[in-house]
């Protein structure tokens, strides 16, 4: 049996990686706590990987709002969010907690790339790139669903780091995966050292075309 708490494990960021820190492997878990005013739940849908997501406030209080409907959800309030819909929540007092799991109904669970790449936008904002890059590295092939974005982040890393020739493998990799990330990838600072090389609009108009 293992068990932890969420304070315990909780990040600057606010997330607590309780799937990873636990072993769960059947399906998503991670906690979020945030004080009042503060986003909790970033807003986002599920479309593009198909899974439900149950959240239930712990502790706190929170405003959910799903395709445009506000639902005030103090602590005990359970909400079950279908994968196309788009959701957030904020919390509406200090110390608010919310648990998160998620899991695809009709395939077995896999972990997405988010487990490492939120600790790799700290480590950006840290300035640790070479941290990132061999955080990145670390992840074995098909540990994660969506490798397209370890790969991409790899990019961004090797880029910072001066390394072109090391990073356009990688972002090639990426954006054939993931040809929605090309508008990304020709805005995102990370990447600013490679947009002088052809390579580039190359790789970014290849990908386009499959998109």
């Amino acid at each position: 049996m293992n068990t932890t708490t969420i304070a315990e494990i909780t990040r600057k960021s606010g997330w607590a990686p309780l799937r990873k820190h636990l072993g769960a492997k059947a399906f998503g878990v991670n906690g979020w706590t945030g004080n009042a005013g503060e986003q909790v739940i970033a807003k986002h849908a599920e479309a593009r990987t198909g899974q439900e997501e149950l959240y239930v406030v712990v502790s706190g209080r929170a405003t959910f709002t799903v395709d445009g409907e506000e639902r005030d959800a103090p602590a005990g309030t359970v909400v079950l969010v279908p994968p196309e819909a788009e959701r957030e929540a904020k919390a509406a007092e200090d110390g608010t907690t919310i648990v998160v799991v998620g899991g695809n109904p009709d395939k077995a669970y896999r972990a997405p790339s988010f487990e490492t790449n939120a600790v790799v936008i700290e480590l950006f904002g840290e300035g640790r790139i070479e941290d990132a890059r061999e955080l990145l590295r670390a992840v074995p092939e098909g540990e994660y669903a969506d490798y397209e974005t370890i790969a991409y982040n790899l990019a961004c890393c090797e880029a910072r780091l001066g390394n072109a020739d090391d990073a356009f493998p990688q972002l090639e990799r990426a954006l054939t995966g993931r040809p929605d990330l090309v508008e990304l990838a020709g805005k995102d600072d990370d990447l600013s050292a490679l947009r002088g090389d052809p390579r580039f609009d190359e790789l970014l108009a290849a990908s386009a075309t499959r998109g």
